[in-house]
Parts: C-alpha cells; structure tokens; sequence
C-alpha cells in the first residue's frame, strides 16, 4: 500500500467513526476538514471505500433518504449508498491511530494524524509531536547549511525564497514546542491531581482512625458521660 492510499484509509476510518457517510458527504468533509485531501478525487476515494468493505472494516447500507420509484429512471438516480464502520474497523483505526512511526512524522501524514488527536492517547500523541519536531529540526539544520553555502552565488529573489521556507520551518517548529509543553503540563496537572487525592484520602483516614477508641467505636462525648 501507497503512503498516499494508507493516509487516505486511516482518514476514511476516523471520519466515518464519528458517524456513517455517504460517498460525496465524506468526501467533502476530507477536503475541507482535512486539508491535505484537497487534491483527492471519487476515483480515488471510491477505490478506497470498496477495498475498506472487502476487508471487512466498512459495510454499505442503503440511505434512508425516500426515493422516489417512478423519477428514479428518468433521472439515472440512484439510492444513496451509506458507508458504516464494522466493529473490526474500528479496531484497524485504534491500531492505525496508536502507530508512531517515521511515516507519522511526514508532512501530509502528520496533517492527517493531527486532524485526529482528540481520538488519540496523550502518550502517542506526544511521540508523534515530538518525532516531528525532530524531523523538522534535522530539515532546519540541512536548509541552514545549504543557505550558508550557495547565498553568495544566489540571486535575491532566490535567497528571499530561501528564507521564506525556512521561516516557515522555524515558526512550525515554535508551534510544536508550544504543543509539547501543553501536552507536558496536562500531564503534569493530571498526575498533581492523582497524587493530592491520594493524600486527601491518607489524611482522611487517618484521622478518622484517631476518632475512634482501640476497639473500633466512637470516642465518648460529654453527653455520653453525663448518662
């Protein structure tokens, strides 16, 4: 499988988790919720979605939309086909959203990875961040030294261009360290939070142990004391 068929499957699976589609719906909605799909057309997408039912990960259902018999003919419309995720298409997205290899620190794979991060756990979602942060910084690196070497023998514009792109970089950069740190510091908050209710409940029964006598009862109170 292509990079470009696999970010286009793990795509289709995700949206259609959220609710069944059908084909123009779901198309529409990867181009414009998932930008890096603009380019992608039916007879991409189409291909995809028969492959995804043979494996058994999308089954089609028919819209229940009302059509009407008689103008369905004239017309040439069909009945809308509605795509459904399987229970084992579920589990092949959870196995896809959980991946954090190379390929998830691509350009057009983070996009799609990105677009996705509210399904995703904050452990894999801070590998895949912190993965592309490294590969844009080994990228800066290589623009720097290349800009270093040839600016003398560029002309302006082409210089301009240059900067341009590496500004580009260094501000995506800026924006995953931003990321990173939010990430750290909810899990940072997350784990404060455990540890003090811990300690709440340590103290609460501490103390509710010294309330009471030896053999496990209330102590006595004046009241008690003047029966």
């Amino acid at each position: 499988m292509s990079r470009r068929s696999g970010i286009l499957e793990f795509a289709v699976l995700g949206l259609l988790r959220e609710s069944p589609m059908h084909g123009y719906e779901l198309r529409k909605r990867l181009n414009t919720s998932l930008g890096v799909f603009r380019a992608f057309s039916y007879g991409t997408l189409y291909p995809c979605l028969k492959t995804l039912v043979a494996n058994g990960w999308l089954i089609e259902e028919p819209s229940a939309e009302p059509v009407d018999a008689l103008a369905a003919p004239l017309t040439g419309r069909r009945a809308k086909i509605v795509y459904r995720l399987t229970a084992e298409g579920k589990e092949r997205f959870e196995e896809l959203l959980s991946q954090t290899g190379p390929d998830s620190y691509e350009d057009e794979t983070f996009a799609a990875r990105f677009a996705f991060f509210g399904q995703t756990s904050r452990d894999v979602r801070m590998r895949v961040l912190e993965g592309r942060r490294s590969r844009l910084e080994e990228r800066l690196e290589k623009m720097r030294a290349s800009f270093a070497r040839t600016r003398e023998r560029l002309d302006d514009y082409t210089l301009e261009l240059q900067r341009h792109g590496m500004e580009s970089v260094e501000r995506e950069v800026r924006w995953l360290n931003e990321l990173i740190e939010s990430e750290r510091a909810g899990r940072d908050q997350k784990r404060s939070t455990s540890s003090d209710s811990a300690q709440q409940d340590t103290s609460s029964g501490a103390t509710g142990d010294q309330n009471r006598r030896g053999d496990g009862t209330p102590p006595e109170t004046p009241e008690d004391n003047n029966t």
